[in-house]
């Protein structure tokens, strides 16, 4: 691998700390009134990410990498390994299969198959063939009938596939009867689900031991969050919201700065139990931080905290600082005040982005390749010696998109840092190192007097208040807690205790993470109600009736279906293509292909295109893109536009960094990978839009065919995204009577 230095450019030696910092968390799920959870999150996350991370790094001793692990998963672990907490998808999976009743057959249908389905129920045939015969897209009304066509057996092999699809490569190597299980695919015993269920179990006993081990011996650092994973500057006071968007409606204020001292300080105490040593870092919920937080940080024994580097960008200009990126990301800072103490470090989002939402597309040998052209960019551009590079993300949902949980890619990686594969005698070494590890290696040099109130989304907090939603939450959140202020100091100790912490767990994120419409999941409505029975149990535990208003939804259910994601044209276009707004009408009508990435447990940082808009004439094919303001600053972005006809699929490709007039390439897929070139064309034009144009005949569509639209982006060869997703807009090529239809309907 050739490094990008040299002599001319960096005489000195270079330093490079690789901190990877992976953070596992789920909320609360348990309702303590009734000894139950109803999500299996914690659980089936146990037997493959939480495990598998741990098992891998553990093959690779010179690898040291920081997990943070939520109090609120690490107390679930100990209920669901106990069998103090049995939740709702378990018990229906214990059932025998012979005695499920209607209702719970038709729960076995609706939910056992919450996978990723291309990775975790393709793959494997029955599992697959269930899912088949059930129909890959649901209606309520149906779920009886169909259930009602699942045999004893079938019911049984998915009560084992649900469980045995989430099991990992570490577990898999661990209990080698699970890999026998899987090859017998079919034909299951109760016997065999209940040997997979012990199993489980086992697991979930097994994750903090083997955490805690590799913290023993030094290799990794383990580091909280405040204990329930609430948005602490809301909870601090919610008007600090104003402060990166005065434009958003806000509830009426709440005001807790005792509740987020507690969640800390729990948080801290209990990561203490947990693993034997108290944590020095944090990693606030979302990222989320502002000036306030960092006394109460301090005081309870945290040294060093992260986020996002747009906090820093934004803090910096608070500053009336400039921001330079490669000067200014990759190092600590000093924060807060000279007698309180605290080093921030800020992730690199380009870099971290792309283990969620690029590497799973390609091939390991790929993705691992272009981490470390990315290591080596940063090295070269970066003018300082001394580097630290925070890769921050989520450590558990990503690898359900990778066919086999990641396992390759970071082996593949790991592999580089144990080989010293980017070291270069007497130029530069790179190494893997936990956060605390790279902070004394290369203490801050820099204080940052200003810190931007915000979280990792947007450098603000708008995921979690401002819709009519969120603000409906917090404004029963501090009625309830007000009402317990009064109350409190006449209860029992423990009923006053339990009443406290059913309203930290209610001040968690993921509630408000679902209402509005940022993000949709089927499970919407279930996060909805256990946001209000944790509110309820506040009541209860008061000894009071809780308000009516606590028994009704808040959020509303049902987001429109894929096809929403693109609005076909109204009428005929013909733009000039000359890369500019030229008047609102060139494109009034147009159709439309939503930008918005999928809504889910995980948030992509940066949209390539704020806009996609496409249309027609009777002789030619128009699309317009408008792009993100970032985009332009980026190198090595290609967009390729595929149209499958009835005969035949071609593709129209060109760079993003061409200015004004540039080409496209065309060309016609010969093969499954294969395309020849058919010519170039010059209409297209990039200013402040890229506009592009071509001729029916050049893609080979008559009037009347259907055809199938997918646009995908590619960065240095690797998939970025795609529109629409999931899967291509379906289009018709108009006819003469095009606009006379659209009239008569």
């Amino acid at each position: 691998m050739t490094y990008f230095g040299g002599e001319g450019n960096h005489p000195s030696m270079k330093h490079l700390h690789v901190c990877f910092f992976w953070h596992m968390h789920q909320p609360y799920y348990t309702d303590p009134l009734v000894g139950s959870a109803s999500m299996p999150w914690v659980r089936l996350h146990a037997t493959k990410a939480y495990y598998d991370m741990a098992y891998l790094l553990d093959q690779f001793p010179e690898v040291h990498a920081t997990f943070n692990f939520t109090p609120s998963l690490l107390l679930q672990l100990q209920e669901i390994g106990s069998g103090k907490v049995l939740d709702l998808f378990l018990e229906h999976a214990q059932r025998p299969a012979v005695d499920l009743t209607l209702e719970e057959k038709a729960f076995l249908v609706r939910y056992f198959f919450s996978a990723n389905r291309a990775t975790m129920v393709r793959p494997y045939p029955r599992y697959h063939e269930l899912l088949v015969k059930r129909g890959l897209d649901l209606r309520g009304d149906d779920l009886p009938r169909i259930a009602r066509q699942f045999s004893t057996q079938e019911l049984l092999d998915l009560q084992v596939w649900h469980n045995l699809a989430w099991f990992g490569y570490g577990t898999l190597r661990q209990y080698p009867r699970l890999a026998a299980l899987r090859q017998k695919n079919r034909g299951f015993t109760e016997e065999d689900k209940h040997e997979i269920l012990a199993i489980q179990r086992l697991v979930v006993q097994d994750i903090v031991p083997l955490y805690r081990r590799l913290m023993d011996r030094e290799q990794i650092e383990l580091t909280t969050t405040p204990f329930f994973h609430p948005i602490l500057p809301l909870v601090i006071d919610t008007d600090i919201t104003r402060r990166a968007r005065p434009d958003l409606p806000l509830p009426t204020r709440f005001r807790a700065r005792d509740d987020a001292e507690s969640q800390l300080r729990q948080a801290v105490a209990f990561h203490r139990a947990t693993f034997g040593r108290p944590p020095t870092g944090l990693w606030p919920s979302e990222g989320s931080v502002c000036p306030e937080m960092l006394p109460l940080v301090h005081q309870t024994g945290l040294r060093w905290l992260a986020t996002d580097e747009g906090i820093l960008a934004r803090s910096l200009a608070l500053c009336h600082r400039p921001w330079h990126r490669q000067s200014a990301l990759f190092q600590p800072y000093r924060i807060g005040k000279a007698e309180q103490p605290l080093t921030i470090l800020f992730r690199d989002r380009e870099l971290s982005d792309a283990f969620g939402f690029i590497y799973h597309k390609t091939t390991p040998e790929s993705a691992a390749e272009d981490v470390l052209r990315r290591l080596l960019t940063i090295s070269h551009d970066t003018p300082q010696d001394r580097i630290v590079v925070p890769i921050i993300l989520d450590g558990e949902n990503p690898w359900e998109h990778y066919h086999d949980g990641g396992e390759r890619f970071l082996s593949l990686l790991y592999q580089t840092f144990t080989n010293r594969d980017l070291d270069h005698t007497g130029q530069s070494t790179t190494q893997a190192s936990t956060m605390s590890e790279a902070i004394s290696s290369v203490p801050p040099t820099q204080h940052l007097p200003c810190l931007h109130s915000g979280s990792w989304i947007n450098a603000d907090y708008k995921i979690w208040i401002g819709h009519h939603e969120d603000n409906h939450g917090w404004d029963l959140l501090g009625h309830t807690r007000s009402t317990l202020m009064e109350r409190a100091p006449g209860l029992p100790p423990d009923r006053a205790q339990a009443a406290w912490q059913e309203l930290y767990a209610a001040e968690g994120s993921d509630w408000f993470w679902w209402y509005g419409d940022d993000f949709d999941t089927d499970f919407k409505p279930e996060f909805d109600r256990l946001f209000r029975t944790h509110l309820r149990n506040v009541w209860t535990q008061m000894g009071l009736s809780p308000p009516d208003e606590l028994s009704h939804p808040i959020c509303t259910v049902g987001f429109g279906a894929e096809s929403d994601s693109v609005r076909l044209p109204v009428r005929l276009l013909t733009p000039t293509i000359d890369g500019l707004v030229t008047d609102f009408f060139e494109w009034h009508g147009a159709g439309t292909i939503t930008t918005q990435p999928p809504l889910g447990a995980m948030w992509k940082a940066d949209r390539i295109f704020t806009a996609i808009r496409f249309g027609w004439s009777l002789d030619q094919f128009v699309i317009r893109f408008d792009p993100d303001e970032t985009t332009a600053k980026k190198q090595g972005l290609e967009v390729a536009i595929m149209m499958q006809g009835p005969q035949t699929t071609v593709r129209l490709t060109f760079p993003l960094s061409f200015q004004k007039t540039g080409e496209f390439l065309l060309s016609q897929q010969t093969a499954s990978d294969t395309w020849q070139e058919i010519g170039r064309h010059r209409t297209i034009s990039s200013r402040s839009i890229i506009e592009l144009s071509v001729p029916w005949k050049e893609v080979q569509l008559q009037p009347g065919q259907a055809v199938h639209l997918l646009i995908i982006v590619r960065e240095h060869g690797l998939e970025v995204t795609r529109y629409p997703s999931p899967k291509p807009a379906v289009l018709t090529v108009p006819g003469p009577d095009f606009e006379a239809e659209l009239w008569s309907v």
